[in-house]
């Protein structure tokens, strides 16, 4: 992958796992592939528009992390522009 974001299986989900320092965890697709991005990217307006849709269908009850309501190479391509923004 091209960007600064780690992609991981969703088997590492049941593990618990943190992210790095300066990073959080969010979830995307079917498969609920496990992303860990760097702080910076809350400030970008198109991850703050996909977090207040998880919001909205999902909640954040802490329990399940946050899940974003997209594909992975939506999400993909997103990250991809956040990264050559920044």
């Amino acid at each position: 992958m091209g960007n600064n974001c780690m992609q991981q299986d969703s088997s590492e989900r049941r593990k618990g796992r943190r992210a790095p320092k300066g990073h959080f965890v969010v979830y995307v697709g079917e498969g609920l592939k496990r992303y860990e991005l760097p702080l910076s990217f809350l400030k970008n307006p198109r991850l703050q528009q996909l977090l207040q849709k998880a919001a909205d269908e999902f909640g954040f009850d802490g329990q399940n992390g946050i899940i974003l309501p997209c594909d992975d190479s939506t999400f993909q391509t997103i990250t991809e522009f956040m990264t050559n923004c920044s």
